[in-house]
């Protein structure tokens, strides 16, 4: 109202500016979008000064090589006139003005196809898929969903009288052994619950590309699909070595995708001169290699793997010239790894002066830690061609500026860093990012996600779509459940019917205005008897059939107190009642320059929902502004990694990212194309396994103990669904499970040597009970193998692998992250090896020292003791002992046979194993055995006896 009379009567607008009600404002009781609206347009429609972005910053930084870099084009608000005023601002207005205009034009196209007789409009239209949907849900039957649920309901039940029995009858004999397994046994159940009730309405999607197709990429008229910026990030060439970042960048230049709609930022973290030159040369290679695998179809299009197929490559290949070219390709894609491999050895020997180019100066990056921002655009639309003549996707090499005395963040700033880049020179509405080792193996993975993204009702909503990771170069019986298929094919599947799966780090399309902070769309109210989702599982109304619709969550976004966002991140479209125009005049830019930091070119970008650039843009002023928006002090007193772009606080910056636009509402998508859109290299030996998930885990007990804990995070709003929030609980939980999982493999052992029992003599109820929870976590099981379509064994190595880190790796990061919160200690992870050696599976049997391997060492050598030494007792007591003695050595043996892939990886192909790992572990085992035996403190003082003393009567009976 206050805006309108300021706008409709100019002499009442002079009247406000000799007045004090400008500091007014901010008293009255409005809301803060509102009061923001109202000093933004006294304070621009009466200001009569031009200013510069520089006068708001300090004047006497140096111009040397240290000082940040300002761009000329930054800009603050000027007159806002009809005549005269920011070109920025203006650009905006104008970006508005057509996409509303192409609003109403739709929506008359619209009315118009309604009044013409069907017949009519199925003659005019180009195609009917062209106007279906892009995907579909494909719900899992009820003939395998309802047994399933059913089971899990009825091991519920089982699991409370379990638990009443257990308490009910303590060991008296031996109650510390009692109270400690049934501690661990409810933990093991609450874990079981965060785990399973995610998985409660698990649901498959089909795309439909050819509709895609249809619809936006007709005949005779340019492409309509939508711009991609990808990202790939690399730090150490030495430990992910180039060859492999080179075959995903030239997998992700050869993409079934126009190539005007595709641009590729590689991270290099490093800054290694080792890095920019394999891109020089992966730059020349591709103009040969992308032509070839659009000629042909290849299929995957990272060479490297290509030609390692063990397929016959001439089969359904028609042309001619094919086994001629082919060959010529293999030949030129030899001497390209020569060229790289040749770097690799050069870059192994480090003059003492440091790296120079080829015209003697010095390389920037020589100093890691102390070296400004560089940008190098190697292909482009304006740049090289390939042997063709055709144009190749934008490939743009990026090292971010670093300074002593700067929070770097890791991956994560590097990633903000390629954010804020691509914004300035390309800006695509989406973003992919992958690891340098996750390469595309399914050539039309953009437009699986372009189905859902660009989907008119679908994809308003979503935030990202995430892909499966699927991995080459690991054994058939995957020892250490590199694949985690139960996670990507379970889990995953689950959390899909729900708000969305999580976020993994890499295989991922992003919408760029959920990184930004923004909230969805606001959606609208539903009546009562609609058939809504529920808050609970997000899924539809058949599992709340009778539950009243929720209350607009348009009303719950504007009423959520987010004091954590500036007032600048707030939708557009939640500003009713006023036109493009009035829209653009209402922003304040100093407020999204306090959110977005000090650039206008990339403030302007964050208001494009379409994404774009300027046609008029000046490609070198851009450079100069995508130099100044990647130096180290550009996220000072701002939101970036707070609420904005990749989150920080956690080594698992993918996790706490997806909860945050989680949080905010957005949900989304899981997809899983037939052929794997993604594949990449697992760490495949069993001490880079474990620092793997050492490195997980620890993240995950950092963001327990942040603010974002999804335990108390995020209510204010209610957009997360509850068992959305469950699914979160349990990536953030699940470490803790090391400390009664290493009590519980420990108590077999202890049972052993001290001839006690954690379980009373059992009655009929009480072996009902045991054989209705087993028979129910094998049905459970069963039931899940049969809609997931994931095989008994993958299922197995994923139970056995969850014990073996759990007592290793996950123990390891308890501690370790509570060491950095009390203590500030910080642990610096090695980045796992990415290439295998070049015998088949080299580097599965190599064995390296870690104290990772000291734990689960020593259990299995002590479980190993306490199996001997149950036998021994048994045989010297005759029959009667050995049956208590059978319930006891099968809970050894069960500790046992999870270990045995542990056992297998640690013993090697050799054999042999880092002697240290065997000492300690024999020493603790040996210890501790001689300790229990002696002290043995589950007896009471009255009946103990001197050390030696003969074995107790069993009182547990299995």
């Amino acid at each position: 109202m206050l805006v309108r009379m300021a706008m409709e009567n100019p002499s009442w607008l002079a009247m406000i500016a000799i007045s004090p009600f400008a500091k007014l404002v901010s008293t009255m009781n409005l809301r803060k979008v509102e009061k923001l609206v109202c000093v933004a347009v006294i304070r621009t429609m009466v200001s009569g000064d031009r200013s510069t972005m520089g006068a708001h910053m300090d004047k006497s930084q140096d111009a040397g090589i240290h000082a940040r870099h300002i761009s000329s084009v930054s800009t603050l608000d000027s007159e806002m006139t009809e005549d005269n005023g920011n070109p920025i601002w203006k650009n905006r207005v104008e970006s508005w003005k057509e996409k509303k205009n192409k609003k109403k034009k739709t929506s008359i196209k619209v009315e118009i196809e309604a009044q013409v007789p069907p017949e009519q409009l199925m003659e005019d239209k180009p195609a009917a898929d062209a106007f279906q949907s892009l995907s579909t849900v494909i719900p899992i039957p009820k003939s395998k969903l309802a047994p399933y649920r059913t089971v899990i309901i009825m091991r519920l039940i089982i699991l409370g009288f379990f638990f009443h029995y257990r308490v009910t009858n303590p060991v008296d004999s031996a109650f510390a052994l009692w109270l400690t397994s049934v501690i661990c046994e409810i933990w093991f159940a609450f874990s079981w619950v965060l785990d399973q009730f995610p998985k409660w309405y698990p649901i498959n999607r089909d795309t439909y590309i050819d509709r895609l197709s249809a619809r936006y990429e007709r005949e005779g008229e340019p492409s309509e699909l939508a711009a991609v910026d990808f990202f790939v990030s690399t730090v150490d060439p030495l430990k992910e070595p180039p060859l492999i970042t080179a075959n995903t960048v030239l997998s992700i230049l050869a993409l079934d995708y126009p190539v005007d709609k595709v641009s590729c930022y590689v991270s290099d973290d490093g800054a290694a001169m080792l890095s920019f030159e394999s891109f020089v040369e992966t730059a020349d290679f591709a103009r040969k290699w992308v032509p070839f695998c659009k000629k042909f179809s290849i299929e995957p299009r990272a060479p490297e793997f290509y030609f390692s197929q063990k397929i016959d490559y001439l089969k359904d290949k028609v042309q001619p010239s094919f086994v001629k070219e082919r060959r010529a390709m293999k030949r030129d894609y030899e001497e390209f790894k020569i060229r790289i491999n040749a770097l690799v050895a050069k870059a192994q020997k480090t003059p003492e002066e440091g790296r120079t180019m080829q015209d003697g100066t010095p390389w920037p990056g020589n100093n890691t830690r102390d070296h400004p921002g560089m940008i190098q655009v190697f292909l482009g639309y304006s740049g090289a061609r390939d042997i063709d003549g055709n144009e190749l996707p934008r490939l743009v090499y990026v090292s971010r500026e670093k300074r002593p005395g700067y929070q770097h963040h890791k991956k994560a700033d590097a990633e903000n860093a390629l954010v804020r880049v691509s914004a300035v020179l390309t800006n695509a509405p989406f973003i992919l990012n992958l690891d340098c080792d996750h390469y595309v193996n399914n050539s039309k993975a953009v437009r699986e996600a372009m189905c859902f993204l660009m989907d008119p009702e679908v994809g308003r909503y979503v935030c990202y779509v995430q892909f499966p990771q699927r991995f080459d170069g690991i054994d058939r019986s995957d020892r250490y459940a590199n694949r985690n298929t139960v996670f990507f094919d379970v889990n995953m599947k689950g959390l899909d019917g729900i708000q969305g799966p999580v976020y993994v780090g890499t295989g991922c399309v992003f919408n760029r205005q959920a990184l930004y902070g923004y909230g969805p769309p606001s959606m609208p109210s539903l009546s009562k008897s609609s058939s809504s989702s529920c808050s609970w599982c997000g899924c539809c109304s058949c599992c709340c059939p009778g539950k009243k619709a929720p209350k607009d969550p348009s009303e719950l976004y504007r009423d959520a107190k987010r004091e954590e966002l500036d007032a600048a991140i707030f939708n557009l479209r939640e500003i009713d009642n006023y036109d493009d125009y009035e829209r653009s005049m209402l922003i304040s830019q100093r407020s999204f320059e306090k959110t977005f930091g000090l650039s206008s070119v990339f403030i302007e970008s964050t208001i494009m929902e379409n994404g774009g650039v300027a046609e008029s843009a000046n490609p070198s002023t851009l450079i100069k502004e995508a130099i100044h928006v990647i130096s180290c002090g550009y996220e000072e007193k701002t939101e970036w990694g707070k609420e904005i772009g990749w989150i920080y606080g956690s080594v698992t910056e993918d996790i706490l990212t997806g909860f945050k636009m989680h949080c905010r509402g957005w949900r989304s998508i899981y997809c899983m194309p037939l052929r794997p859109a993604f594949k990449g290299s697992a760490p495949i030996n069993l001490s880079d396994r474990l620092h793997q998930v050492l490195r997980w885990a620890l993240g995950s007990v950092e963001i327990f103990l942040s603010r974002h804990c999804p335990l108390w995070y995020g209510f204010g709003g209610g957009r997360l669904k509850w068992l959305q929030r469950m699914a979160y609980i349990n990536t953030i939980v699940y470490p803790f499970t090391s400390l009664p999982l290493i009590a519980y493999c420990t108590l077999p052992a202890i049972c052993l040597l001290t001839g006690k029992f954690i379980i009373p003599t059992l009655s009929n109820l009480a072996s009902v009970l045991f054989l209705g929870l087993f028979l129910s976590i094998i049905v459970t099981a069963v039931l899940e193998l049969r809609w997931s379509g994931v095989r008994i064994e993958d299922l197995w190595r994923n139970e056995q692998f969850w014990v073996i880190g759990g007592v290793s790796a996950h123990l390891f990061a308890v501690f370790q992250g509570f060491l950095k919160m009390l203590a500030g200690i910080d642990t610096n992870f090695t980045v796992t090896a990415k290439a295998a050696d070049d015998a088949e599976f080299g580097e599965l049997y190599i064995v390296k020292w870690t104290t990772l391997l000291i734990p689960p060492t020593t259990l299995l050598i002590i479980n190993m003791v306490g199996v001997v030494a149950g036998f021994s007792d048994a045989l010297n007591k005759g029959y009667e002992a050995w049956g208590p003695l059978f319930g006891k050595v099968f809970f050894s043996f069960w500790v046992i046979l999870h270990l045995y892939p542990f056992l297998k990886g640690l013993m090697g192909r050799q054999n042999r194993t880092p002697t240290i790992v065997v000492l300690w572990s024999v020493l603790l085992a040996s210890v501790f055995s001689l300790v229990w035996v002696r002290i043995n403190p589950f007896i009471t003082p009255l009946i103990a006896q001197p050390w030696p003393r003969p074995a107790l009567p069993l009182i547990a009976k299995f």
